[in-house]
């Protein structure tokens, strides 16, 4: 299993699972970050309208019409194994729950196939400690 900072600078596609229209909410001010540093960010929410971050909304992973390298999950905990579940359907190689957000089940289930997963931590802390930016 990669680490935090290797899966993240080998990812290149974020799908981020909640992702928020509200600017004061870390859901979007975190992708953003991301987006700004070169991720191309992916938003999945069903309540998110048609765009955001540039990019086409989706309702949920399995709309996604091409491979991601990671998914961000701005869900509650309760949500975290069936997020896993669908990102190990479309064959999403890493799961990163953000800060506060923890899942025994979640994790292993993840383990169990080979999903790399990090839980409670924040993509945009680690990309800043890790000095990493694809730009």
């Amino acid at each position: 299993m990669r680490d935090a900072l290797q899966i993240l600078a080998e990812a290149r596609v974020i799908a981020v699972v909640g992702a928020s229209r509200d600017p004061h909410k870390p859901a979007h001010s975190v992708p953003l970050q991301m987006q700004r540093h070169g991720w191309r960010i992916i938003p999945v929410n069903p309540y998110a309208g048609d765009e955001l971050f540039g990019e086409r909304v989706y309702a949920s992973l399995a709309d996604i019409p091409h491979p991601v390298d990671m998914v961000n999950v701005f869900r509650p905990a309760a949500d975290a194994l069936e997020v896993v579940r669908e990102a190990i359907a479309i064959g999403a190689p890493s799961v990163w729950l953000q800060l506060g957000i923890v899942s025994p089940e979640a994790r292993r289930l993840a383990e169990e196939a080979g999903v790399d997963y990090v839980e409670d931590r924040c993509l945009a802390v680690e990309r800043a400690v890790g000095g990493l930016s694809l730009t």
